[in-house]
């Protein structure tokens, strides 16, 4: 199972990711190295919104699909929810 996942960084920016565990990669963002160097300078992070997907190939098109949209569109995303 991939997970799907929008993160609200501390001074209001949004981080999108996969991940297969959520917990740890979050975790991972607020707390280690092993977070995304964007994250990394602009923690603490929130988790704001999350799908998952049966596979890594529907995961990332997802991902890439809300990479592309404007912030509106992705607070319009995290509010309608799953």
């Amino acid at each position: 199972m991939y997970h799907l996942y929008i993160l609200k960084c501390a001074d209001g920016t949004l981080y999108t990711g996969i991940t297969v565990d959520l917990e740890r990669r979050i975790a991972e963002h607020n707390n280690s190295k092993l977070g995304a160097k964007y994250t990394s300078a602009r923690r603490p992070v929130e988790l704001v919104y999350s799908a998952s997907f049966d596979n890594r190939s529907d995961a990332s098109r997802e991902e890439c699909r809300i990479k592309k949209l404007t912030r509106e569109g992705k607070i319009e995303l995290i509010r309608k929810g799953n």
